[in-house]
């Protein structure tokens, strides 16, 4: 992967969260890819395509309630990570929110993830 191709998926990532697109989040990631919410807590580790499918649909936020920017840090072949935040507008019950964000990303030939761990 380049610096490019990184930075590529890390957009169609943002645009797929904000669509809900059932096909647009498939095309994110590999049929056995796992998806780790929570590096260390093995209860928030998704595994399987399907089932970040499912987790991304379920879990959805609403497209107007965010915004979100992340950018390519490093890249070394098949490997990369990521830095940047995720900003939840205040509603009436909750104030604004900023989570800033590291994520470690592997790939496969065919440049959909592997591997999707979030440190945030």
């Amino acid at each position: 992967m380049t610096h490019d191709e990184v930075q590529d998926w890390l957009d169609r990532y943002i645009r797929a969260w904000r669509s809900g697109d059932r096909e647009q989040i498939e095309a994110l990631f590999s049929q056995d890819a796992v998806y780790r919410y929570n590096p260390y807590d093995e209860s928030r580790w998704v595994r399987g395509r399907e089932a970040i499918v499912h987790a991304w649909l379920e879990e959805r936020d609403e497209s107007e309630s965010w915004e979100a920017r992340y950018t390519a840090y490093a890249v070394d072949g098949d490997r990369a990570v990521a830095t940047g935040e995720s900003r939840y507008f205040a509603t009436a019950d909750e104030p604004e929110k900023t989570y800033h964000t590291a994520f470690v990303l592997k790939f496969d030939d065919d440049r959909r993830c592997t591997e999707f761990v979030e440190y945030g």
